[in-house]
């Protein structure tokens, strides 16, 4: 090979090299330059608790919105409409879009998740080396969570995960925010819940204790410390100390005003509306106060021979608890669960020959004083023992 045609073709061999390179670092700049101008977006609202998580670590790490924009679902119509049941199935919010592929991510712990691996390079981990921090995420999503709506959703919600009273629901959830103030603990060695390093745990809990410093009340508990003494301090600090928490907390908190002053707690039983009947005989037979001839009990219900009885068999079943239930006409979504239990056991007692009862038994609930109830605690008459007639008297 001459040394004239060995140099043309090192020529050639370098400028493919350098044409392919410069294809190769083109189309790399051409992919990077599309990610970096696409645009994330997050659908929600200030009001959403789970969403504020997502929306306090896109400000910790002061994500800008050319990379994740906030947006309401009402853009897309809202929460029902069916362009976005099309990307969220269960028509909930947060729900983040990520783009350029178009995957929808709709569930609020994987959102945050996302984000914290996403953009791992800038601001806080949000995993600092404490087992605590994973912790009280799982404890705040799996147990917590699961009971707030009783502090806010309305009567036709119900029930509100596995509780039929709003009672019930806002019990768990002060147990189990007691729970998680017990693995919090007096020394968390620094700001945040697991230490000087903001964690997913301050993340997940605190757009939760907003809603429970600003509900709680209105149920009854302590204006003045609402939250468990531990949750309680480090809230205070947190929201002090830090503007991207002070910075949800005035969404949270403003948004929540919003649905106070347009009276959404007004008709909540045990918030807005209160049994406010006078306590009767019955309040205390259940108390012990009073001597009656038991024959069924558990915890809501307590069943007893009627002292007056009506036919040779006689009982008489009520709710423990009252409940707003002074009559059959102030029952509301809030009773379903007692209803039924006071039905059942009442079709148990009728078939208990044992109380002299045979085939059948007549069944009654006398609802106000034209219906002929003389105490005002709803109570279910168990009759038998005997052949009934129609009409009754």
């Amino acid at each position: 090979m001459s040394q004239r045609y060995a140099t043309a073709l090192l020529a050639v061999f370098i400028l493919t090299a350098v044409t392919f390179v410069n294809a190769f670092s083109s189309a790399s700049m051409s992919v990077t330059g599309d990610v970096n101008m696409a645009k994330h977006t997050l659908y929600d609202m200030p009001v959403s608790n789970n969403g504020a998580s997502c929306r306090l670590i896109l400000y910790k790490k002061q994500i800008p919105t050319s990379e994740v924009e906030i947006v309401s679902p009402s853009t897309m119509g809202g929460l029902k409409d069916p362009k976005f049941l099309a990307k969220n199935p269960q028509g909930l919010m947060p729900l983040l879009t990520v783009n350029p592929t178009g995957f929808n991510i709709p569930e609020s712990d994987t959102i945050c998740r996302y984000l914290m691996s996403e953009y791992s390079s800038v601001g806080p981990s949000f995993q600092p080396d404490n087992v605590k921090s994973n912790l009280i995420a799982r404890l705040h999503d799996f147990y917590l969570t699961t009971s707030q709506g009783s502090m806010y959703k309305a009567e036709s919600k119900l029930p509100i995960g596995r509780f039929w009273t709003r009672k019930d629901g806002i019990a768990e959830f002060r147990k189990q925010m007691q729970i998680i103030d017990d693995v919090i603990g007096e020394d968390r060695g620094g700001l945040y819940l697991c230490g000087p390093e903001v964690s997913l745990a301050d993340a997940r809990l605190f757009p939760t204790m907003v809603f429970a410093k600003m509900m709680l009340p209105k149920f009854g508990v302590d204006e003045k410390d609402p939250l468990p003494p531990n949750i309680g301090k480090w809230y205070d600090e947190v929201k002090m100390s830090d503007p991207d928490f002070a910075k949800v907390h005035d969404e949270v908190l403003g948004a929540l005003k919003g649905w106070d002053e347009g009276g959404r707690w007004d008709t909540i039983f045990l918030a807005g509306m209160r049994d406010e009947d006078p306590p009767t005989i019955f309040d205390k037979i259940v108390a012990g106060e009073i001597p009656a001839d038991v024959v069924r009990e558990d915890d809501k219900i307590l069943a007893f021979k009627d002292i007056n009885p009506a036919a040779p068999a006689h009982v008489l079943v009520i709710p423990k608890d009252r409940y707003g239930l002074s009559n059959l006409r102030k029952a509301s979504g809030e009773h379903v669960e007692i209803l039924g239990r006071l039905l059942v056991a009442a079709g148990q007692i009728a078939k208990d020959e044992s109380l002299g009862f045979g085939d059948g038994a007549r069944i009654v609930i006398n609802d106000g004083p034209d219906g002929g109830q003389e105490v005002p605690h709803l109570h279910v008459h168990v009759l038998g023992g005997r052949k009934m007639t129609w009409p009754p008297g």
